[in-house]
């Protein structure tokens, strides 16, 4: 009788031991698997990053071009206009279009320019920013895009929110235009409670699951665009329909 009370208790300690092995073994597994998903978005966010400074240094590079090489040939082309309606009073009234075309355009590539500089976008206010490209865009008379802010207070945006959140916008505008073929955009913007932009289009809209390769790499990249900021940023989508995407501050 003895003999088998022992044997239960040295039974029990050995399962005992066996099941604090299995713990500590799960526990060390939990948590290198936590440490090498740590590493894992701290590596995915480095790389965005490097990607996303990639980017702007590209798009810095083409404002830099079309202001000095673009924008000053058409001040060229524009000072010779003027010259030949001075020599030939005649022919003023047939020039006079042309340049007020050429003056038009050089106008648009100056704010072209402006919009892809993020050195000058950080010099202003991104609600401004952002209004000032709306009214660029709403030249466009085959577009109709309304704009309407609600906001409380100040938000004050870091400079990697300025420009991510215009980015952002910019990318959603021109897929609007390009690829959705919309009639309609409406903009909201709104800081209370936290900030968020909504841009909604009329244009064919689209099913997600059916997305090709290119398209759903646009998409990806804006919600990486949003995550390096910790924002959240939603695609709501019907065929025939529109486009909803929201872009907000992640609730902590």
């Amino acid at each position: 009788m003895y003999d088998i009370a022992i044997g239960i208790i040295i039974g029990f300690l050995l399962v005992c031991i066996v099941v604090i092995f299995c713990a500590i073994t799960i526990k060390l597994y939990i948590k290198k698997v936590k440490e090498h998903n740590q590493k894992e978005i701290a590596f995915q966010k480095s790389l965005n990053e490097t990607i996303l400074e990639t980017q702007e240094q590209v798009l810095n590079n083409i404002s830099q071009d079309l202001h000095d090489d673009a924008g000053q040939q058409l001040t060229y082309i524009n000072f010779q206009l003027e010259n030949l309606k001075l020599d030939s009073p005649e022919l003023q009234s047939l020039l006079e279009p042309v340049s007020q075309s050429v003056s038009n355009l050089s106008s648009s590539i100056r704010s072209i320019s402006h919009s892809l500089n993020n050195q000058l976008l950080l010099q202003q206010d991104l609600f401004k920013a952002i209004e000032n490209e709306v009214e660029r865009l709403q030249k466009n008379p085959k577009v109709t895009i309304t704009f309407k802010q609600e906001s409380d207070s100040k938000k004050v945006f870091s400079a990697n929110e300025k420009i991510v959140i215009y980015r952002i916008f910019q990318e959603v505008i021109n897929n609007a235009f390009k690829h959705a073929k919309a009639k309609k955009i409406s903009i909201i913007l709104k800081t209370t409670p936290q900030f968020s932009m909504t841009i909604i289009d009329n244009g064919k809209g689209f099913d997600k699951e059916k997305l090709n390769n290119k398209a759903t790499l646009g998409l990806q990249n804006m919600i990486n665009r949003a995550t390096i900021i910790g924002y959240n940023l939603t695609v709501q989508s019907e065929v025939g329909v529109g486009t909803t995407i929201i872009v907000n501050e992640t609730q902590n």
